[in-house]
């Protein structure tokens, strides 16, 4: 193995590594903090849907933790317990970053529909790429190699697409929670580390991957 490719695969380890613990760290110190007007996400959430005409999409309690998210199939936010029940500058966050998606979706944001239109080709690419690539190595078949790497590059692309998806729902919490006066001027700074913590992991999940493809474009390479 070249040196090269050591510092790549140290890199795509640290990488990721790194951006969880900042938005662990960041998640750990906003919920930490009260809201003055001590308010959940739950209610968070539910007033911002229903400022925006979304009173359909339903906010419901999931297990895990950080594991929010909106889901368009069923036209609901599902929040984890302690973002559900909590009185937090970080519940208020991220309740207001999942119903950004809400108001995507309402809005027929392009990226995201770009998105959804993908998913089912990304899903079936990134499952099957290693698979691909370990079969052309095996039976030394070139062109089933870079038939795989194309493959995880289709991942990479639906990663690309995602980034503009989450910094603007990150962009719309903030406004909204701003334009209701949900938390204060003071505990925005808070909201905004918060949120900036949690696009990072997307950006480094980016670095990520496309570490992987150069290395293994590398490797391809030398088997020409």
């Amino acid at each position: 193995m070249h040196t090269t490719e050591i510092v790549l695969i140290i890199a795509m380890l640290i990488i990721p590594g790194l951006a969880h613990f900042y938005i662990k760290s960041s998640y750990n110190k906003q919920k930490k903090i009260v809201l003055d007007k001590k308010i959940s996400g739950f209610e968070v959430a539910r007033k911002i849907l229903d400022a925006n005409d979304l009173g359909t999409v339903y906010v419901v309690e999931t297990k895990g933790e950080l594991s929010d998210h909106y889901d368009p199939s069923k036209k609901v936010v599902r929040l984890s317990p302690d973002v559900y029940h909590g009185e937090t500058i970080a519940a208020a966050s991220i309740a207001a970053h999942e119903v950004g998606h809400a108001i995507q979706h309402k809005e027929g944001y392009l990226y995201m529909k770009f998105r959804s239109l993908i998913f089912p080709v990304v899903k079936i690419s990134t499952q099957l790429s290693y698979v691909v690539i370990m079969i052309g190595f095996i039976a030394e078949m070139l062109n089933l190699i870079y038939l795989g790497i194309g493959m995880v590059a289709v991942g990479l692309l639906f990663q690309l697409v995602t980034l503009p998806v989450e910094f603007n729902a990150s962009k719309r919490a903030k406004e909204e929670l701003q334009k209701f006066d949900l938390i204060t001027p003071k505990e925005r700074v808070g909201a905004s580390n918060m949120l900036n913590a949690a696009a990072m992991t997307y950006v480094a999940g980016v670095v990520a991957t496309s570490l992987q493809l150069i290395r293994l474009l590398m490797i391809a390479n030398r088997r020409r």
